[in-house]
């Protein structure tokens, strides 16, 4: 079976302004690459829907959705772009890209539970990981890993589901929204202290929070894994696993300074696909996060693709 590439046009149109790094062109320096490097022809490309609120409430609260919803809409009707937080800015387009970024997470969790891909990679934007249950920030909106998951478990009917997060930013809203829920097991690395300066003690027992010092390279990280991660992994034989992939702990990436290269972003993705094959059928959903040097990005979502795909 192939591996699903979810996007959406209408991802390419949400813009936070000239020199924000969380820019349009992060999806077009991905799609350059791999029509480059041929990596698209081993993909299933498939169109992003438009989520279904019901699913957004899984993991956010009923007024949040309203109030973003009609803050955005608002801004929409009106053209100028408004500011939800000093760093996270809404245009007239973001709705739509918000409700596509969410609807592929869901999509590519549906296809791949029925079996009609094997897994799945999410190339959509805005990102998600920092958005709580009751909150926007750090660019994002909609956490489209956590309700991807929250799907899987409360309409799919999963027991079990891990989400594994390496942005070199710590998901804060992520744990915001699944700690203490026993059903999830979460782990993560992150470089601390850094934005959003949370993760250091965990909220809830069902996570592995791994604060990573700057300047820390890959083969460190990689012991860090292989030490706490994948005991935990292990022990709790996911049903199906989420990944926030965020490609911004890249050494050339400004936005941190932690180490990694695009080789630990195939090991990285190696080890979770072992994960996967041994205790949930392969089952995989991978959604963008961070990375905004557009070449190490392009470059390690590349990598990342090649071993969800079985190329590598």
């Amino acid at each position: 079976m192939a591996t699903a590439f979810y996007s959406h046009p209408d991802c390419r149109l949400h813009d936070m302004g000239a020199g924000h790094p969380e820019c349009p062109q992060r999806l077009d320096a991905i799609e350059d690459h791999l029509i480059g490097t041929g990596l698209d022809v081993a993909l299933q490309r498939c169109d992003a829907p438009e989520v279904d609120l019901s699913d957004v409430a899984l993991a956010h609260t009923g007024g949040y959705v309203a109030e973003l919803k009609d803050f955005m809409l608002q801004v929409q009707e009106g053209g100028q772009p408004r500011a939800l937080d000093p760093d996270t800015m809404v245009c007239r387009h973001s709705w739509r890209a918000a409700v596509r970024a969410a609807g592929a997470a869901v999509a590519a969790t549906d296809a791949v539970i029925d079996g009609e891909v094997h897994n799945a990679f999410c190339a959509v934007r805005p990102p998600g990981h920092h958005a709580t249950r009751s909150a926007a920030m750090g660019f994002c909106f909609f956490n489209n890993v956590a309700i991807a998951a929250r799907h899987a478990l409360d309409v799919r009917g999963l027991k079990r589901v891990a989400i594994v997060d390496f942005d070199v930013h710590h998901g804060n809203g992520t744990e915001d929204i699944i700690a203490n829920d026993d059903r999830v097991l979460m782990v993560s690395f992150f470089q601390h202290p850094l934005y959003p300066g949370s993760g250091a003690v965990p909220k809830g027992e069902n996570m592995i929070n791994l604060p990573i010092p700057p300047y820390t390279r890959g083969m460190e990280i990689r012991e860090l894994i292989e030490a706490m991660w994948m005991p935990r992994l292990e022990a709790f034989k996911p049903q199906m696993i989420f990944v926030s992939a965020g490609f911004d702990a890249h050494r050339d990436d400004d936005l941190g300074q932690l180490g990694l290269v695009e080789a630990d972003y195939e090991w990285i993705t190696r080890r979770i696909v072992d994960v996967a094959e041994r205790h949930a059928n392969g089952r995989v959903v991978s959604c963008l996060e961070g990375g905004y040097n557009l070449g190490a990005l392009a470059r390690s979502v590349g990598a990342h693709l090649r071993v969800l795909a079985g190329v590598a």
